[in-house]
């Protein structure tokens, strides 16, 4: 393993080529997860599912960050940032790779197994990326770098969903997808199996990118950071400390993570079902993830611009949380057709959209905000706070159990109580430091 070296030893152009490292692994952790938006319509369709069961595709690939990230901070311990970043590649490629059984046999489960894998390899490198990118550099400028992280992944979830409807489908399968009740059993699975094998392509090339991506950053120039040792800022905050649950603020933090990142996934990924309930069909629908996603960028840049030269990190996250909560009851409360952007919908979907800015600039607030003053606990937790983004895998899962019970516009209700707490958080939570006021 390389020795490591400590951030303020590295030069400007040390640091610049690093976050250039880190922003295109961004890119590529943003288009592997965000394909997820179009894949869950598509295998809905193919394998014949209902509405909980195709969200079964956010809980595979999620739940392996409860699972991984633990064991990933002891892995990148052991062998370092880089051969840990390579083995967290080689692991998505092998995920890639299992899609093609999976087309093959049209067998659900066997999908399920490959979005696992995918999800695997994506949380050791999250563990890895996330606290290397908050401590390279000032931390008042923590907030201000994870949005330009931002900004690559959410420019890669764009265009994911596009390219993967390029890719997977045509220009008659809204015919298709009509015609399918009517046809008899032969016909129906023959033309399901044509369906569902055009994904093999797409993810035989996704994992064969994915294996060298492996062994580029494995010999990049990217330095081991030491996020072991403690300066005299710290120390005297982790003094006494054994446990990583004897820190609140980053406990409370994650938990403020895991609620994050479920309000965003439901905005991403049940937004073409939502809009396929006003009779939008998959076609014309395959946009407004990217729509969403926009949204987020256009609040990364807006981060960028005004933190911390106008507002405080801490600020950004009371404006974006407090956002979120009042989309959620607009989203619910309001209806009416309008015809915005080329496209006749319930005016709802336009704020489930605007979630995109409402959630852009929380993950930037409450990472730095989390690991505050963690010294040599730094890794450990940062696999914690990756924990929560197991978020993505149970939220999804409320919200297609109540579409199936109630109806789609109702089940965005499961929103509501995520960004409670997380205006909590913005406004206290952060701050406590010890479990009891004794």
């Amino acid at each position: 393993m390389e020795k490591a070296v400590s951030v303020s030893s590295l030069s400007k152009r040390d640091t610049t080529i690093s976050i250039f490292i880190i922003g295109l692994m961004f890119f590529i952790f943003g288009f592997v997860s965000w394909a997820n938006s179009i894949l869950i319509p598509y295998f809905k369709i193919a394998c014949e599912l209902t509405n909980f069961q195709a969200y079964l595709v956010a809980f595979a690939f999620y739940i392996s960050y409860f699972l991984i990230s633990v064991p990933a901070s002891y892995l990148l311990k052991k062998v370092g940032f880089k051969k840990g970043m390579m083995a967290g590649f080689w692991l998505m490629a092998a995920g890639a790779f299992v899609f093609i059984p999976a087309a093959y046999g049209r067998t659900y489960l066997i999908f399920l197994i490959g979005l696992f894998t995918l999800g695997a390899g994506l949380a050791i490198l999250q563990t890895a990326a996330n606290p290397y990118i908050t401590i390279l550099g000032d931390k008042e400028r923590a907030a201000q770098r994870i949005s330009i992280m931002g900004i690559c992944n959410k420019a890669a979830g764009i265009l994911a969903p596009l390219v993967f409807a390029a890719v997977i489908l045509r220009a008659t399968d809204s015919e298709l997808f009509q015609s399918l009740d009517s046809m008899n059993g032969p016909e129906k699975n023959a033309a399901l199996d044509e369906l569902i094998q055009r994904v093999i392509t797409p993810y035989l090339v996704v994992g064969i990118v994915l294996f060298l991506l492996g062994l580029g950053i494995r010999y990049s120039p990217l330095p081991e950071i030491d996020t072991d040792s403690e300066d005299e800022s710290v120390t005297g905050g982790t003094s006494g400390k054994t446990s990583i649950l004897q820190f609140p603020h980053l406990i409370l933090g994650a938990i403020a993570i895991f609620l994050h990142v479920g309000t965003q996934v439901i905005a991403i990924d049940t937004i073409i079902g939502y809009a396929g309930s006003m009779n939008i069909q998959l076609m014309e629908a395959k946009v407004f993830p990217s729509f969403t996603l926009a949204a987020t960028i256009c609040g990364y840049i807006l981060g960028i611009i005004c933190i911390p030269k106008y507002i405080s990190q801490v600020t950004a996250l009371r404006i974006c949380t407090s956002l979120g909560l009042i989309l959620t009851l607009l989203i619910v409360f309001t209806s009416g057709p309008v015809n915005f952007m080329g496209h006749t919908a319930d005016i709802s979907i336009w704020f489930v959209v605007l979630l995109g800015l409402a959630n852009s600039l929380i993950w930037a607030g409450i990472w730095p905000l989390a690991l505050d003053g963690l010294g040599k606990f730094t890794k450990l937790g940062a696999s914690v706070l990756i924990m929560g983004l197991c978020g993505n895998a149970i939220l999804p899962l409320f919200y297609g159990y109540f579409a199936d019970i109630f109806d789609l516009k109702t089940a965005y209700w499961v929103l509501f109580p995520c960004y409670v707490y997380l205006v909590f958080y913005a406004l206290k939570g952060h701050q406590i430091r010890k479990w009891s006021i004794n």
